[in-house]
């Protein structure tokens, strides 16, 4: 059987988005697929031939005033050649985001990836876990989902917390159970490759 390859194409602006895009890889990896870390403001001169190769994008940005980062958004805009020849049509796509803010607008955020992938013709994947705190009381900010996101993963950073303390190991854990669930749905529903 081949593996599923997966790219985690993300900005990070302070660090803090590249540690849950590091996260949602090491989930993703667990299940014996091949990730690739592409980050939008360093990107490897093959990006688009590894994005074009792969059977899932994870999208990942931080929020900024309301919305995914400039930069990021630089990226989705120059995936209108990929558009225009549908080369990512039939793909799975997912999301996550960072914010200083424990709200923050990151829902936003979440809602553009899934309109990109819309656009492509991609099938989006969400975050499939119940919010943190639900099911009782003695929930706390250890759960998974904390912050009660549905369509992808979700973080919050203080904005004087670096990027070595923040995000949470809940919120971190939160972007793993998002990239395993990008590769074990994958992997259920991708025909054998011939070549």
């Amino acid at each position: 059987m081949n593996a599923v390859r997966i790219a985690v194409v993300f900005h990070s602006g302070y660090g803090h988005t590249a540690r849950q895009a590091s996260a949602a890889a090491r989930g993703a990896e667990s299940e014996s697929t091949e990730v690739q870390l592409l980050d939008v403001s360093a990107p490897p001169t093959d990006m688009w031939d590894i994005l074009d190769s792969a059977d899932a994008i994870i999208f990942g940005a931080p929020t900024y005033m309301g919305g995914a980062s400039a930069e990021f958004r630089r990226f989705a805009e120059e995936s209108s050649s990929a558009w225009s020849t549908q080369k990512w049509r039939d793909k799975y796509a997912a999301g996550f985001t960072n914010s200083a803010g424990v709200n923050g607008d990151k829902l936003n955020t979440l809602m553009s990836f899934v309109l990109l992938a819309a656009q492509h013709g991609m099938h989006w994947i969400n975050l499939g876990l119940p919010p943190g705190w639900l099911y009782s009381t003695h929930g706390s900010a250890e759960d998974l989902n904390r912050l009660g996101g549905f369509l992808g993963a979700m973080a919050q950073s203080p904005s004087d917390a670096g990027p070595e303390i923040a995000p949470s190991e809940s919120d971190l854990s939160t972007a793993e159970h998002l990239g395993r669930r990008v590769a074990t749905t994958v992997a259920a529903r991708m025909p054998v490759r011939t070549s």
